[in-house]
């Protein structure tokens, strides 16, 4: 089964989309219902939402040292 998303950066942004894994809250909450194909769903849309919108991925810091 794939593992949860969930880095403990849990900020729900106006959509309920967390900031830190890219979950909409029903996904969430869904998550340990969902079956291994479900799961996989939930992880590409999530990836897919935070390669969207990168200035809220609070896992990548925002300014890079060099800057």
């Amino acid at each position: 089964m794939p593992a949860s998303p969930c880095n403990r950066i849990c900020c729900l942004n106006h959509s309920d989309v967390c900031l830190g894994c890219g979950r909409t809250l029903q996904e969430i909450k869904d998550w340990h219902v969902a079956d291994r194909t479900q799961k996989l769903d939930i992880l590409l849309q999530a990836q897919q939402r935070l390669k969207a919108q990168p200035q809220f991925d609070l896992r990548r810091p925002a300014i890079t040292p060099s800057e």
